[in-house]
């Protein structure tokens, strides 16, 4: 009894249906009827500042970025090789360096800032799978302990049934054959 005493807490405090009093069937379709899930778009409530975030972590972890970026930087060393003397950033490319250092700072916040959001979406889909994990089991529990309560009726009825099948033998050998 006191494992069902436990699912009627789990199941009140899934559900959260306050101090009602409500027996564990009751309670159990609710949590049947419950919708745990919850759809998590992408877009839904995100600033123009953590989409931007998003684009630009999922370009900068990309082959395209990558390969881009060494055509860039390829060319810019070219271009500055071959205009020798009138070069916008001769050879040590200082100003290559700086540029790269100013991406670096940018790119850098703006990829964790699209991390943390993502690893919060993650966190809520784990909340959400807990929620279903814990509603799918308390429901197979309470299956469960139908089942049983089941099989334990089938059992009574069985040995109910061969009571009576040996009470009716017992009947027909003692009462008088008069066919």
């Amino acid at each position: 009894m006191k494992k069902a005493a436990n699912h009627s807490e789990l199941i009140r405090e899934l559900i959260e249906t306050g101090n009602q009093e409500l027996c564990d069937e009751d309670l159990m379709h609710m949590l049947i009827a419950e919708k745990l899930t919850s759809n998590s778009n992408d877009g839904d409530g995100a600033t123009f500042g953590q989409r931007a975030a998003d684009a630009v972590a999922r370009f900068a972890g990309s082959w395209a970025f990558i390969f881009s970026f060494l055509g860039i930087m390829v060319l810019w060393m070219v271009i500055n090789i071959l205009l020798a003397v009138r070069a916008f950033d001769p050879y040590p490319f200082i100003l290559l360096n700086l540029v790269l250092s100013c991406i670096a700072a940018v790119q850098a916040p703006l990829i964790m800032m699209s991390q943390n959001r993502q690893e919060a979406k993650d966190r809520a889909r784990a909340e959400n799978d807990y929620r279903i994990n814990l509603k799918s089991e308390l429901i197979i529990d309470d299956l469960h302990l139908k089942l049983d309560k089941v099989l334990e009726n089938e059992k009574k009825l069985t040995e109910e049934l061969t009571e009576q099948k040996k009470l009716l033998e017992k009947l027909q050998k003692a009462a008088p054959s008069g066919r």
